[in-house]
């Protein structure tokens, strides 16, 4: 079975839901995506056939075996680049959000995986050189707003 990104998308704003607020509500879905609640119910609609999740309109939404391990991995993927675009390479937070939930459907297990070894290779083995790296990103990146005219 072929799973979306944007099902992909779905499944894991729907585990951080449970996993926050332990109900998986349309309207909370709805604002989480920026989409409107008709477009949620369609997308609903699509993962219950799938069986990635039990949905019946008015009804409690609940993600199946299947749907919780796509959303679990998914998720793990993001908080994975996530840490790893501020940690290793210093990008601000906002960007990493931003590119981490690109990246997350796109990314290969193998390539997630290699990452994460390389980043705890990189913060055991050569804390120093990181924290240089990192320094020099920051100075840069000042130097340029600096240099920068206000808009």
């Amino acid at each position: 079975m072929e799973i979306t990104k944007r099902e992909e998308e779905y499944l894991e704003t729907m585990y951080i839901l449970q996993k926050n607020k332990g109900v998986i509500r349309v309207k909370d879905i709805s604002k989480k995506l920026g989409v409107r609640p008709p477009s949620v119910v369609d997308a609903l609609k699509k993962l219950n056939e799938k069986g990635l999740i039990d949905y019946e309109k008015y009804d409690r939404i609940l993600l199946t075996e299947k749907g919780l391990e796509v959303a679990k991995e998914t998720y793990q993927k993001h908080v994975l680049l996530m840490r790893f675009f501020t940690e290793i390479l210093g990008i601000p937070p906002e960007i990493a959000e931003e590119d981490a939930c690109q990246f997350e459907h796109y990314v290969h297990e193998i390539t997630a995986e290699r990452m994460k070894e390389f980043a705890q290779y990189i913060q055991e083995h050569c804390p120093y050189v990181l924290k240089q790296f990192l320094k020099e990103h920051m100075e840069k990146e000042e130097a340029k707003t600096q240099k920068s005219p206000p808009k």
